[in-house]
């Protein structure tokens, strides 16, 4: 090798090898480079400044924004480095509510562990005496803004990752601050709940919320009967809390520690997972036979559901109407185990252990609502069932495994690969290929569809049928597949869609983790579990059959359908509110709302607004009329959307609006 292949990285040479930053470079020096705004799956931000290198000739830069190149020389540990990187520590904490004790992030705070590593001991500055409002109206995140340190991870993610954008900075100044527009509550804008705000947030300014206390209440309830059920992506992300490796497999030792804790039985939603098989698999073949409703999305993911009803609607026929197996497993257990275990329907308290933040919201919606009674109690993450083993004094590492309960704790192992992208398809397809052909098969993997791209597109030929399917993770990228479906511009005929980046194991509930390879390990585990199984067909499931036969009737029968399936409808994703821009009376003015919600916004309704405040200023019409800012006319894809009285505009432009304005203004009689 020659030496102008190499920088040089505290006096050694680490070779160059196609990395998009200095930082990536230095980490394969196996030194770790203090950040908090750097994410390999985010654009690079350079915002919190503590990456800095001291190159020889270029001086103090930020590593995560400066591109390696041969021959640098690079220093990342001098005097001048630490001091600056202490300080900037120091502010970031003088603005930060210090309530590190009760903080849900105190065991994975980046700010707790850089200010040890850095050695701050004291904050010179003065603290901040500014207490901002706690948002905790949505049941499945908590923002604390007092907690807030302006590193942009949430705001990039929802952007850039999920395409939304439900929150970003405002204010300017030291007033700077995240939050929804206009200040608004997330239960008030266009959040789908999927936590990948709180999952990269380092601090505790956006945590998931917290359900533990009502799990303890209804366990030391001497009338309850609690039962769990545990999804796949749990058992390969648990251990992680207990010093185990990713992906490590944990479900007896699992199932042991909430027995300890006083859980009644312990199930698994892999059961209910093959049910979704069986059902999904089946409407789809229905689907396609008859050459309606077609492409068919999957409908595991509620933040995904949530998306649809908000962005796409008018899709709302091609999601499946299959509940998610967490939903099919509350339904399942209420209306057959009260009966067994001889008590009343409400004396039955389900609880989810699930890695994502969306499965709150799902649980609480009024679809899966039964007189008054939700199918599923309660739900917790990977995390909290973590913090309620420390909690009981377990010492997990140490304790013997039991087994799942029967009959709803058995599954096969197509039900296991459930919790990563490409695991719903894979099991779909294990079904479907008996079913088109007739013929039982011994080699059930179509590994085909497994991968790690967030839209990964595959044509898998079963006999003589082709089936295209679309797998896909993030929802940016679903949003552009439901574009394409919109557009008559594919012909997909299975889609599945997972919010979270590479599915359910890397959801907002599972533990913390700045190993990037932590995703792909978990995936792996649960592969390797669905190999440890007997079975690995939904179809081979006794106990799913013998429910058929003693509950549920035909495969997508009535009884099915009443259990199993549900109705999703069209959500606005911002509540009727509107912003007057001028602060003046209102009277008789001419109403001009402009639509500023995600979608207009990327059109350019806020320049619109602009101009048009600017014109109504200039020409002193600020009596006459009253421009505001509104969301949402539900024509997303026609934006920007703006009303002009009673009379709507699609695609406006200025022109349009300054001469429909023009036009309504001349006929009001002053």
């Amino acid at each position: 090798m020659e030496n102008n292949e190499f920088v040089i990285v505290d006096n050694r040479e680490i070779l160059i090898e196609n990395e998009l930053n200095l930082l990536e470079l230095i980490r394969k020096a196996n030194i770790e480079l203090p950040t908090f705004c750097y994410h390999s799956d985010l654009s690079v931000y350079g915002a919190c400044r503590l990456c800095i290198v001291d190159i020889e000739g270029m001086g103090i830069v930020t590593s995560c924004s400066t591109v390696p190149t041969a021959g640098m020389k690079v220093k990342t540990n001098t005097a001048e480095l630490r001091k600056m990187r202490k300080m900037y520590l120091e502010l970031l904490l003088a603005n930060h509510h210090q309530s590190c004790t009760t903080c849900l992030k105190s065991d994975s705070c980046k700010l707790q562990d850089l200010a040890s590593r850095m050695g701050v001991n004291e904050v010179r500055f003065k603290m901040s005496e500014v207490k901002m409002k706690i948002d905790d109206s949505c049941p499945s995140i908590v923002r604390d803004p007092n907690k807030c340190i302006l590193c942009g991870d949430c705001v990039r993610a929802c952007h850039e990752i999920q395409g939304i954008g439900a929150i970003d900075f405002i204010n300017r100044g030291s007033g700077t601050t995240v939050a929804p527009a206009f200040n608004k509550e997330l239960k008030e804008v266009d959040c789908v709940y999927c936590g990948l705000c709180a999952s990269v947030c380092p601090t505790g300014a956006i945590t998931v919320k917290q359900e533990i206390d009502n799990v303890w209440q209804a366990i030391n309830d001497e009338k309850k009967i609690v039962v769990a059920q545990i999804a796949p992506a749990v058992r390969v992300a648990i251990g992680e809390l207990f010093g185990f490796d990713a992906g490590i497999l944990t479900t007896g030792k699992m199932v042991a520690a909430l027995k300890m804790i006083g859980f009644d039985k312990v199930f698994d939603t892999s059961f209910a997972a093959d049910l979704t098989v069986f059902e999904e698999t089946n409407e789809f073949l229905k689907r396609r036979e008859s050459g309606k409703k077609l492409p068919q999305f999957t409908s595991c993911c509620p933040g995904w559901v949530k998306y649809v009803e908000q962005y796409y609607s008018d899709l709302l026929d091609n999601l499946s109407s299959c509940k998610s197996p967490q939903q099919m497993f509350g339904a399942i257990a209420k209306d057959t185990l009260p009966e067994s275990y001889g008590i009343d329907r409400a004396d039955l308290f389900v609880v989810s252990i699930m890695p994502c933040s969306a499965k709150k919201f799902e649980a609480k919606r009024p679809e899966f609502n039964k007189d008054g009674q939700s199918d599923v109690d309660a739900v917790i993450t990977t995390q909290e069932l973590g913090r309620m083993i420390k909690q009981a004094g377990i010492q997990f590492a140490n304790i013997l495994p039991e087994s799942l309960d029967m009959p709803l704790g058995f599954k096969t192992g197509a039900g296991v690969i459930f919790g990563t992208s490409g695991g719903v398809s894979e099991a779909v397809l294990r079904y479907a290929s008996e079913k088109i052909t007739g013929i039982k098969s011994d080699s059930p993997d179509f590994v085909e569809v497994r991968g790690n791209e967030g839209i990964h597109v595959k044509t898998v030929k079963i006999g003589g049928v082709e089936l295209k399917l679309a797998i896909v993770s993030g929802l940016k990228n679903a949003g552009k597949i439901a574009q394409q479906v919109r557009n008559g511009e594919c012909d997909y005929d299975f889609i599945e869609v997972m919010a979270c980046p590479g599915g359910c194991v890397s959801g907002a509930g599972q533990p913390v983790s700045s190993d990037s390879k932590a995703r792909n390990l978990r995936k792996q585990g649960l592969y390797q579990a669905d190999k440890t199984l007997q079975l690995h067909k939904s179809q081979d499931n006794p106990y799913v059959n013998k429910c058929y036969q003693d509950h549920l009737g035909q495969v997508n029968g009535p009884e099915a359908h009443r259990l199993l399936h549900t109705k999703y409808r069209s959500r606005k994703r911002f509540n009727d509110s509107s912003f007057s821009v001028f602060n003046n009376p209102v009277n008789e003015k001419l109403q001009v709302c402009i639509c500023v919600g995600t979608s207009c916004y990327l059109r350019g309704s806020q320049k619109l607004m602009q101009k048009l405040i600017e014109y109504v200023r200039d020409n002193g019409l600020e009596d006459k009329v009253d421009v505001r800012a509104t969301f949402c006319f539900e024509n997303c894809d026609k934006g920007p959307s703006v009303k002009v009285g009673q009379i709507e505009h699609s695609k406006c432009t200025y022109e349009m609006l300054v001469a429909e304005m023009n036009k309504q203004l001349s006929k009001i009689v002053v």
